[in-house]
């Protein structure tokens, strides 16, 4: 049995500020763990967190695990923060080959590949005891299968985003009524539309980094991430209402060109795999961690916070079709390993 992977010191060292620090205006400077010239393969990593979020934290612990352990033959430089551009410029780029590794959120990749998209049917996780068995297991496996047909290796382990709540600044929003006409700022994929269209919403397709300034400028009224998204990127200085909706559950895959994957030594891609899937462990705990304690924070920032009742907000999905429809589209295989994982939905 392996040992339980503890929560890093540098973690623990980081405060609140720190974690609310570097959404914005951050250098296009990777963060490099040695000199490129000293490395037999140099190799880049590119995300969308801020550099305090967990994700960026526990994968530069994996980037210096991989530069000790392989005798720094293996150099990965990190450009966090949507440094490269948007989700979909830099799916475009891990694609050509221009960056080698990628992290992003299956809803997105649904652009790509349309079933990745499955764990975020509205409503359909209630907990963690359902979500890590289905996306470690069955689930998960019929997912990455997919996504390699694409020319794209997925690692075996998720990153943990969470589970999505809704923001508002215009109005609170606590019954699926109260979307009606909600002007609401969705990431780039057709499973979003579809979900906020059932409720009568009108959402807008826009990039993770430029959220901000389209609610700042009310370009949208509102938008959805997980608590600590919110958080990072500072969205509580230009949003007034925090519904507690957990309407989606959304993870990060840890995504390699597959070329550029294939290119390394046996030896290395066992190691690099390896590194990154025990990191995505140690983010799922940190991620964990700060959602018992978020809900606090962000209230004394000035969020106020609106219970709301999902099977509400799941009885509307059904009555429109919302999962019918979606059933369809996924298939039977794949939408039979989700409900073997959360119950009939349809």
């Amino acid at each position: 049995m392996s040992q339980t992977r503890q929560p890093s010191a540098r973690l623990h060292a980081i405060s609140r500020r720190a974690l609310l620090a570097g959404s914005t205006a951050l250098p296009l400077v990777a963060i490099r763990t040695r000199p490129a010239s000293a490395a037999q393969f140099t190799y880049k990593y590119a995300n969308n967190s801020p550099l305090s979020h967990p994700l960026t934290i526990r994968a530069t612990e994996a980037i210096k695990r991989i530069k000790e352990k392989s005798g720094g033959r293996m150099d990965i430089q990190i450009f966090p923060n949507n440094q490269l551009g948007g989700d979909t410029d830099m799916l475009s780029q891990l694609r050509s080959g221009a960056i080698q590794f990628f992290t992003l959120s299956g809803l997105i990749l649904s652009t790509l590949v349309p079933v990745a998209s499955i764990n975020g049917i509205g409503f359909a996780f209630k907990d963690y005891g359902q979500v890590w068995p289905a996306m470690d297991g069955a689930l998960g496996s019929y997912v990455r299968d997919d996504i390699h047909k694409r020319g794209l290796y997925a690692f075996a382990k998720q990153w943990d985003n969470g589970y999505r709540q809704i923001t508002s600044s215009s109005k609170p929003i606590k019954t699926p009524e109260d979307l009606k006409g909600f002007k609401i700022r969705v990431p780039p994929s057709p499973l979003w539309t579809s979900m906020f269209q059932a409720f009568g919403a009108s959402p807008t397709s826009i990039n993770f980094n430029e959220v901000y300034s389209a609610l700042q400028t009310h370009l949208v009224d509102g938008q959805e991430n997980p608590l600590a998204i919110i958080e990072a990127a500072k969205l509580y200085e230009v949003q007034k209402y925090l519904a507690v909706t957990n309407h989606m559950w959304d993870g990060f895959w840890f995504l390699a060109n597959s070329k550029a994957f294939d290119a390394l030594p046996a030896d290395l891609r066992t190691l690099v795999e390896a590194e990154f899937n025990a990191s995505a462990l140690d983010e799922r705990a940190d991620i964990a961690k700060l959602n018992s304690s978020l809900q606090g924070a962000l209230q004394a920032k000035g969020l106020q916070f609106v219970q709301t009742d999902a099977a509400a907000f799941r009885a509307v999905l059904k009555k429109s079709g919302f999962y019918g429809e979606w059933q369809k589209k996924y298939g039977a295989a794949a939408w039979g390993k989700l409900e073997a994982a959360v119950g009939s939905l349809a």
